[in-house]
């Protein structure tokens, strides 16, 4: 008597949750502390950079205190690099998988990023803690503080827009590095200058004049940054032309991409 045959969204699934708990287990178990760093790092860099920039008497950022400008900023961008990171390098990190028939390089790909979304939501929402915690609302008004995003729904898109961004990007130049490995050390090159461009720690509207801040509202990780910002305080003064449709427009094109690319060369990313 034979079992009862499962169904391809049956298989699908059963393949998504056992890939789930081994890239959970690695990125929380893998080192030493390894859960740890996951919190360590944002809180370094929000600090020293909040710490800098209090330094220079730079209080607030287009009606937002200075602190809640970083946090809210490098939240965003943080969860697109890491997505970006974990899609580029989950065909190499994942390739014995490969050997069952019922894995494809889509599925490592939209696991790892949902791994990073699962990891990335309590660490912000322990950060927030922190600075609420340590006395620092969203705005500098000590006789009404806020200290919750405003418009929760905005922050909730702005994050989802990033996160599709990163797993679009990331599938694209996943392709890209099995083609050409050498273009690894390209992203890492461009990886600082990327960082400072987004607007997750530097503010542009401060740097930037009116004309040209256009061009850098033309890299949808900025829209992304921005919106989050907009999310936490209405009232503050983003970078001209950015939009929220913009970064959903880009991580669509690049999903799109991305599955055409991974359908075309199936084969060869998974060969060794």
């Amino acid at each position: 008597m034979t079992g009862k045959t499962r169904s391809p969204s049956e298989i699908t699934f059963s393949v998504w949750r056992a890939i789930f708990l081994r890239e959970a287990l690695d990125r929380l178990f893998e080192g030493r502390a390894a859960w740890l760093w996951l919190l360590v790092e944002p809180v370094v860099y929000i600090g020293l950079h909040a710490f800098g920039f209090e330094t220079l008497h730079v209080n607030q950022v287009g009606g937002m205190a200075i602190n809640m400008f970083i946090v809210a900023g490098f939240i965003g961008f943080l969860l697109w690099r890491r997505t970006w990171m974990q899609v580029l390098h989950g065909i190499d990190s994942n390739r014995a998988f490969f050997a069952y028939r019922q894995i494809k390089p889509f599925d490592v790909a939209f696991v790892r990023a949902f791994v990073e979304l699962f990891l990335m939501v309590p660490v912000a929402i322990l950060i927030m803690s922190l600075v609420i915690m340590t006395g620092h609302g969203i705005t500098q008004n000590t006789q009404n503080p806020v200290w919750l995003p405003q418009n929760p729904l905005l922050v909730i898109a702005a994050i989802f827009g990033l996160w599709l961004l990163g797993l679009g990007f990331g599938m694209v130049t996943s392709v890209l590095m099995r083609f050409v490995p050498e273009v690894d050390h390209i992203f890492k090159i461009l990886y600082l200058p990327l960082y400072y461009m987004s607007g997750a720690l530097l503010p542009l509207t401060l740097y930037v004049p009116l004309p040209y801040q256009y061009i850098f509202a033309a890299n949808p990780i900025v829209d992304g940054v921005e919106m989050m910002r907009l999310g936490y305080w209405p009232n503050y003064n983003a970078l001209a032309g950015v939009s929220l449709g913009y970064v959903y427009a880009w991580a669509l094109a690049l999903l799109l991409l991305g599955l055409m690319l991974y359908k075309r060369f199936s084969r060869k990313l998974v060969m060794r």
